[in-house]
């Protein structure tokens, strides 16, 4: 179940705001210009899809994207709990950085902490299959996979390079909970 847990950027122990239900998550991130919205991720496909299984699958989900957005490039991350680099990729989402663009995610399957650093507060997003989520350029944040990572998601990118990350440095994301 997706849920949003916001707490202060000085206190990472007590939240002041918590929901699982979309539509309160959906307003509280809006209202940051942060998009979240339910999508239907209701594409078969199989046990450890190939990116171009999942990309041709939904495929009429990201043209719609590139149509309002006019989005340039997009590919697949996929993680399981037995890939022998999960522990290096944790440790480099978990540090809080920004991008210059939008960072766009449609989690097809499985599950993700995003974490975003906004005015004075950290709002925990639980991202699950179904979800959309985009945080705007510019916007501190980590995201979290947890110690056993099971998700795929369809990242969608203004520029052709893809991900690129800009660390801002703050040890910040070390204080607040994580995935087990």
């Amino acid at each position: 179940m997706s849920a949003l847990t916001i707490f202060t950027d000085i206190e990472a122990t007590k939240p002041i705001w918590h929901s699982t239900d979309a539509e309160e998550i959906r307003q509280k991130l809006n209202a940051k210009a942060v998009r979240f919205e339910r999508w239907e991720a209701d594409r078969d496909l199989g046990k450890d899809p190939a990116p171009e299984t999942v990309i041709t699958a939904y495929q009429h989900a990201i043209d719609r994207l590139v149509a309002e957005k006019g989005y340039q490039s997009w590919d697949v991350i996929s993680m399981r709990a037995d890939n022998p680099q999960k522990e290096t990729l944790r440790t480099k989402f978990l540090s809080e950085h920004t991008h210059g663009e939008d960072e766009v995610r449609f989690f097809v399957e499985g599950s993700g902490l995003f974490c975003l650093h906004l005015d004075g507060h950290v709002y925990q997003i639980l991202c699950e299959k179904n979800d959309l989520i985009s945080v705007p350029a510019g916007t501190p944040h980590w995201f979290d996979m947890g110690s056993a990572p099971h998700f795929t998601s369809i990242r969608i990118f203004d520029n052709q390079e893809g991900w690129i990350a800009n660390f801002t440095g703050d040890a910040i994301a070390d204080a607040y909970p994580r995935l087990p």
